[in-house]
């Protein structure tokens, strides 16, 4: 069944009341009609299979059941990710949100040459409510806006943190992730990863005084598009498949 996006305010008992953009994509897009199902969900863990209904007031969905299902990873997941240039951190949006991250905070680096416009924001979070739909999760991770990077290391608290770094004798993330888990239960985990041309020494710097693990994500230097990608796949790897 196809996925939409909701607000928790439109669902009122069974009624789930829809608007004129929703009704759009089910019927012209996706071309259900009356007695057709689909799955809304409030991208807050509630998903309820719903059937498209006619009434006197027009259209409407009418939920039968909700849906118990769990395709989350099993620890909240920060992405701290270093603006690039053009529209690259649409794509860090979109393929994150598939590979389950819980958050992701857009960084104003040393190297940042993107500076985000408020419609940014906005155009990030539908991409990422539109990937949570077609991976069928059932949490859509917020977008924060951009900080700088000591902003957002404090934003993430007391959370296990790993800072991503091109160059040098660094372990590799998915051994430490897995050594880390190994030891002891984790509840939260954040990532940073740099922006083109990678994290500046004095970044690197700040990051491991703060308590921040510098680690590698393999011997090849990685596009900034590409890096937050290949983190986020080898911590939900590690995650899924245990530690041994």
């Amino acid at each position: 069944m196809q996925r939409i996006t909701v607000e928790s305010s439109q669902l009122c008992d069974r009624t789930l009341s829809l608007n004129r953009q929703q009704l759009h994509y089910l019927m012209r897009v996706l071309r259900l009609q009356g007695g057709d199902r689909f799955v809304a969900m409030d991208g807050s863990g509630g998903c309820w299979e719903t059937e498209l209904v006619e009434g006197e007031g027009g259209w409407y969905g009418w939920v039968l059941r909700a849906l118990d299902l769990n395709r989350e990873l099993p620890i909240s997941l920060t992405l701290l990710a270093g603006l690039p240039k053009g529209q690259g951190f649409d794509e860090v949006v979109r393929q994150t949100t598939e590979l389950g991250v819980t958050r992701v905070i857009p960084v104003l680096s040393d190297r940042t040459l993107l500076k985000p416009s408020p419609n940014k924001l906005q155009r990030w979070q539908r991409i990422a409510r539109e990937a949570a739909e077609q991976s069928e999760r059932q949490w859509v991770p917020p977008i924060e806006g951009p900080m700088s990077l000591v902003e957002a290391m404090a934003a993430v608290g007391s959370a296990r943190s790993y800072f991503c770094v091109a160059r040098g004798d660094r372990p590799h993330l998915l051994m430490q992730v897995r050594q880390d888990l190994a030891r002891s239960e984790m509840a939260e985990m954040a990532i940073a990863i740099g922006p083109e041309g990678g994290w500046t020494t004095a970044e690197v710097e700040m990051a491991i005084a703060a308590g921040w693990q510098g680690v590698s994500l393999g011997q090849r230097i990685l596009r900034a598009v590409t890096a937050p990608m290949v983190a986020l796949a080898l911590v939900a790897a590690a995650l899924e498949s245990g530690s041994d």
